[in-house]
C-alpha cells in the first residue's frame, strides 16, 4: 500500500520537495491514519506518504524528509530500519512493547523513540513537527549550497572563456593577416597551396565570427552575477527561517 497527500487532497506523483514531506511506514493502516488525522488540527501540515513495510525499500530517499516507523510486522523491522538508516532521514520510531523498544533503542541509536502510550499521537505530532522542520531545513541548506556552487561554476566558466577570447582573437588576427598576404602574391603559389591558403583563412574568419558573439557574453555575466547571488542567498534565507 501506498498513498500520498496533503492537506487538500490525496494525489499520486512525484512529489513536491519544496513542502515538507513526512513519511509514515506502518502495516496498520488504523495507524497512519490516526497519525493524519490528528495533525490536521495543526497550523501547518506536511505532506504525507504513507507506505507499508514490504514497500519501504523501493522508495527514493530524496522524496521524503524525516519518516515515523510503527506497528510494522515484526520480521519487516530490520529492513524496514536499515533502509531508513541509508536514507540518511530522522526517524521517529513507535514502540508499543519493551522488546522492540529496546532493540531499535540498541541497534539504531540515531533514531528517535517514542512508547506508545497515553496522548502518544499529540506527542508524536509535536516531536515529528519539530523534526520535520529541522530536515527540511537542512534540505534547503544544502541546495543552497548546491546551487552556490554550480553557480560559482558558471561564472568561473564564463570569465575563463573571456580571457581566452582575448588570446584566440590574437592568434586569429594573425593567421587571417599572414593568409592575406600570401593570397596577394598568386604568382608566388601553386593551385594547390592557394587553395589550401584560402581554406585557412576562411576557417579563421568563420573562428573570428564564433569569437566575437562571446562579446555579449561579458554583458550577460555582469548582468545576472548579481541576480545569482540574490537566488543563492534567497535559498540561504530560506533554510535559516526554516530552522
Amino acid at each position: 500500500m501506498i498513498s500520498r497527500y496533503n492537506d487538500r487532497s490525496l494525489h499520486k506523483g512525484k512529489r513536491d520537495l519544496d513542502q515538507p514531506t513526512m513519511l509514515i511506514i506502518s502495516d496498520d493502516p488504523e495507524f497512519s491514519r490516526a497519525i493524519t488525522a490528528r495533525w490536521q488540527a495543526e497550523r501547518t501540515l506536511p505532506a504525507f506518504t504513507l507506505v507499508s513495510s514490504d514497500l519501504s525499500l523501493d522508495f527514493d530517499p530524496d522524496s521524503f524528509h524525516a519518516a515515523v516507523v510503527g506497528r510494522i510486522r515484526p520480521q519487516s523491522l530490520s529492513v524496514v530500519m536499515e533502509a531508513m538508516e541509508a536514507a540518511g532521514k530522522r526517524v521517529l520510531f513507535l514502540a508499543d512493547d519493551t522488546t522492540t523498544l529496546t532493540t531499535v533503542r540498541e541497534r539504531w541509536p540515531s533514531t528517535l523513540i517514542l512508547k506508545q502510550q497515553d496522548h502518544w499521537l499529540d506527542t508524536l505530532v509535536l516531536v515529528a513537527t519539530e523534526a520535520l522542520q529541522r530536515a527540511f531545513a537542512e534540505a534547503a541548506r544544502r541546495r543552497a549550497e548546491h546551487s552556490k556552487i554550480l553557480l560559482e561554476g558558471q561564472a568561473m566558466l564564463g570569465r575563463y572563456i573571456l580571457d581566452m577570447r582575448h588570446n584566440l582573437n590574437n592568434a586569429l588576427t594573425s593567421i587571417l593577416g599572414n593568409s592575406e598576404l600570401l593570397l596577394l602574391e598568386p604568382g608566388s603559389l601553386s593551385a594547390n597551396a592557394r587553395s589550401q591558403i584560402d581554406t585557412i583563412r576562411n576557417m579563421a574568419l568563420r573562428l573570428h565570427e564564433v569569437m566575437q558573439r562571446f562579446s555579449s557574453l561579458e554583458k550577460e555575466l555582469n548582468l545576472t552575477e548579481p541576480q545569482f547571488a540574490r537566488e543563492a542567498g534567497n535559498f540561504a534565507d530560506a533554510a535559516a527561517a526554516a530552522e
